[in-house]
């Protein structure tokens, strides 16, 4: 699921998980790239929604990670999205519902230059209705948000890891090819097959068609989507997957490890030679694609994705800052330890600091393959999910420092006076929006570092308390 990646995702699996979590079926927020799933949690360190992933409207998952079962879908609620864009008013909505006809139709010469056939075009868009629904999903504003160990703790557990080396063992054949085609890690492969769509059990059951139809002629992402509808037909026009194959999220990431219909133009591959790329049912066309999207987007033979570390006391977090990357050997004059006294890999990899629950929780060193996989989908903590199931699948240990599990989540309407207390005192330049990324992570190390405390970035409830001035 990468999109645009930045803004939208193209994968969706976690994303029933990430509804869990995020109290949003799915943050929408697909960028204009990518293929991820799990956009779909946006930046969950800092409670911000992804606004590049659409991740899987998938059923939400049992706390053991078994899917319960689905609920009936649920209608449109008839109001004005929470964005305030001005397509996404309601009578925005109906008015443009009312031209979905029409709409549809206009969309027939573009798909002609994508050599789709006038019979498979009226054959494939007959019997497409829009689903307001989707509405509601793309603009959802969850009010609270789960800490990233409250979200590895339901990704990453005994149940799934079974899963998975029972998968690894079943298509062992094909994992081995695959990884010297491409030189990607099985382990890695086979964490987002999990996370995304926990091995195929939770993939989503909308209409890919309809829904990217839908997302065409509707609301505030009508180009970025015309281009995934009309992808979406060549895929049938060429044969590739069947109209039954083709069902997903709310914003069309299908398969078992969510692609978007453009990135799956872009990275899907017919591994066994029969003709078609069938990225659903297929598990060779599967890991060979995956592993092609990963590959294609940097992924570095025989490294691994990051370093659990221990922090000295007194670290300067100003540091932790993904455009400040230094090579292994750098960190650890900094003071830093690889966890569980390990040592680190080659001392001349660069890496950036990643301190995703600020002073009081661990540190993680990331090196190239993190930034693969947060191309897949850029919300960090899903790819700290891939990189940590990935490593236990090859049998390696939890991690190792405990987190700050008393920290307590700021609501939506704490995140907001967060912000504006900062803006009062000069610290934060934005507009305050609730929605945490880097603007407000500077601003808050700003604050910190004012009043004598570990500049981490780190959105706690004592620190809104010291804006408050209590």
């Amino acid at each position: 699921m990468r999109l645009a990646r930045t803004a939208i995702t193209h994968r969706t699996g976690a994303l029933i998980v990430a509804a869990a979590l995020l109290c949003s079926s799915q943050t929408f927020a697909q960028s204009s790239s990518g293929n991820g799933v799990s956009n779909f949690l946006g930046n969950i360190f800092s409670g911000q929604k992804s606004a590049t992933s659409p991740q899987a409207q998938a059923a939400p998952s049992s706390p053991d990670g078994a899917p319960s079962a689905p609920s009936a879908p649920l209608p449109w609620t008839g109001e004005d999205g929470a964005s305030g864009h001005p397509l996404m008013t309601a009578s925005a909505i109906r008015q443009a519902a009312a031209n979905f006809p029409n709409c549809v139709a206009a969309m027939w010469p573009d798909a002609a230059r994508r050599h789709v056939t006038q019979a498979n075009f009226e054959r494939f868009t007959t019997g497409l209705t829009p689903d307001l629904r989707i509405m509601d999903l793309m603009d959802s504003q969850p009010e609270f948000t789960k800490a990233i160990w409250d979200y590895l703790d339901i990704l990453v557990n005994e149940n799934r890891l079974t899963k998975g080396r029972e998968i690894l063992a079943k298509y062992k054949p094909q994992f081995d090819a695959v990884e010297k085609a491409y030189g990607v890690d099985r382990y890695a492969i086979a964490s987002i097959w999990g996370i995304e769509s926990n091995y195929s059990t939770q993939m989503g059951d909308r209409n890919v068609l309809n829904s990217t139809a839908t997302l065409a002629c509707i609301g505030r992402r009508q180009g970025y989507f015309k281009d995934e509808f009309l992808t979406a037909l060549e895929i049938l026009n060429r044969g590739d997957l069947r109209p039954e194959q083709l069902r997903g999220s709310w914003a069309g990431a299908f398969g078992p490890t969510q692609f978007m219909p453009t990135a799956f133009k872009r990275y899907a591959v017919d591994a066994d030679g029969d003709g078609r790329r069938d990225v659903v049912d297929n598990p060779h066309d599967l890991i060979a694609s995956t592993a092609n999207n990963l590959k294609k987007d940097g992924w570095q033979s025989g490294q691994t994705w990051g370093y659990e570390v221990v922090l000295p006391q007194g670290f300067n977090f100003m540091l932790a800052d993904k455009a400040r990357a230094m090579t292994i050997a750098q960190w650890e004059q900094q003071g830093l330890k690889r966890a569980g006294g390990k040592p680190f890999g080659n001392q001349a990899d660069r890496a950036y600091l990643l301190a995703p629950a600020g002073a009081d929780g661990p540190g993680f060193l990331m090196l190239q393959n993190f930034r693969v996989i947060m191309k897949y989908n850029p919300a960090e903590a899903y790819a700290v999910a891939i990189g940590h199931f990935a490593d236990r699948l090859r049998g390696g240990p939890p991690f190792v420092q405990p987190w700050p599990r008393q920290e307590r989540v700021l609501s939506r309407a704490e995140r907001l006076e967060l912000q504006q207390l900062l803006a009062q005192r000069g610290f934060y330049k934005g507009t305050p929006d609730g929605q945490f990324g880097g603007m407000t992570r500077e601003a808050l190390r700003g604050f910190q570092a004012s009043i004598g405390a570990p500049a981490d970035g780190f959105a706690s409830s004592d620190v809104l308390e010291r804006l408050r001035g209590r």
